[in-house]
């Protein structure tokens, strides 16, 4: 399911197995499956995005760092 978003707070990802990194605050499009959600964004003329589990995902929504767009 594909929704608009905001990135407010601290929100985390990984790549591969390297240091976590922090998605920039601003809007993102979100594109949620059973397992995991995809955050997509843009900055510039560079776009940016990554998978994070479903999990943390939810959790990021209930704690405020992520606002979800209806």
């Amino acid at each position: 399911m594909m929704q608009t978003g905001h990135i407010v707070g601290k929100v985390e990802y990984r790549e591969g197995d390297g240091p976590t990194l922090e998605v920039r605050k601003g809007p993102v499009d979100v594109e949620t499956t059973a397992t995991d959600a995809t955050l997509s964004w843009t900055e510039g003329d560079d776009r940016g995005s990554t998978a994070i589990p479903l999990a943390d995902y939810n959790r990021y929504v209930t704690e405020g760092a992520i606002r979800v767009v209806q």
